[in-house]
C-alpha cells in the first residue's frame, strides 16, 4: 500500500515542525512538502503531487481560503483539510463551501490528526455529527436567497437521488443509509457519486451544506 502523500501549509514554523516531527512517526503518512503560505501552494502540488493538504486559515500574502478555493477548482486537486483555532466560524464554513473536506484544531491530539489525514485520503469527510450541526445552524441562519438557489439546485435530482442527499445531510454513512433506503452499499455509493457529478460538488460536505442551505432539515 503506497503512503498517504501529506503536504503542510501554515506561515509559522514552529507549527510546521510540530506537525512534521508528529506526522513522521504515521508510517503510512510521507510529508512531501511544506510552505510558509498560499502563493506557495500551486507550484509545490505540481511538483509534490500531495493526496492531501494540511492547510491553515489565516496567512498573510494568499490566505487558506483562497487557496483551498484555487486549488479545489483544479482537475485532480488533492483533498484539503483546513487548520484553525475555532469550531465554527465564517471562515471555517467558506473553506467547507469551497470544497475542503473537514477541519481540525490546532490543539487536536496527535493521534486525532492522524487519523484525519487518513480518513480524508480514503475519502471521508472529517467532521464530527456535533460540529456537522453546529455548522449547518451557522449557515443556516438569516440564508432565505440561498435558500431558494439550494432548493433549485436540488430539483436536478431524481427522487432517489435526492433521498440519498438528504441523509448525507443528516451525517448518515454509506452504510447506515444503505440500511435506511433499503439499498446495497455500493448502490448508495453510485447514488452519491451522481449527485455530486449533477450538482457540481466535490464532496459529501458540500452536499450536507446544500441540503441544510435548502430547508430540507429544519
Amino acid at each position: 500500500m503506497n503512503a498517504i502523500r501529506l503536504l503542510l501549509v501554515d506561515d509559522d514554523p514552529l507549527v510546521r515542525s510540530g506537525l512534521s516531527f508528529m506526522l513522521a512517526g504515521a508510517e503510512d503518512i510521507e510529508i512531501v512538502g511544506e510552505a510558509a503560505d498560499g502563493s506557495e501552494v500551486p507550484a509545490l502540488v505540481d511538483s509534490a503531487r500531495p493526496d492531501v493538504v494540511l492547510m491553515d486559515i489565516r496567512m498573510p500574502a494568499v490566505d487558506g481560503l483562497t487557496a483551498t478555493e484555487q486549488l479545489r477548482s483544479r482537475n485532480e486537486a488533492p483533498e484539503v483539510v483546513v487548520l484553525t483555532t475555532f469550531h465554527a466560524d465564517e471562515q471555517v464554513l467558506r473553506a467547507l463551501r469551497a470544497g475542503a473536506a473537514g477541519f481540525v484544531l490546532k490543539d487536536t491530539p496527535p493521534a486525532e490528526i492522524i487519523e484525519a489525514v487518513r480518513r480524508v485520503a480514503a475519502g471521508d469527510p472529517v467532521l464530527s455529527p456535533a460540529v456537522t450541526r453546529q455548522l449547518m445552524s451557522h449557515a443556516a441562519a438569516g440564508q432565505d436567497p440561498r435558500r431558494s438557489r439550494a432548493a433549485e439546485r436540488l430539483d436536478h435530482l431524481n427522487e432517489r437521488e435526492r433521498e440519498v442527499a438528504v441523509a448525507v445531510g443528516r451525517g448518515r454513512t454509506n452504510a447506515e443509509i444503505a440500511a435506511e433506503l433499503y439499498m446495497s452499499v455500493a448502490t448508495v455509493k453510485t447514488h452519491v457519486s451522481r449527485v455530486l457529478t449533477k450538482l457540481d460538488l466535490n464532496n459529501r460536505v458540500q452536499i450536507a451544506l446544500l441540503v441544510h442551505d435548502a430547508g430540507i432539515l429544519d
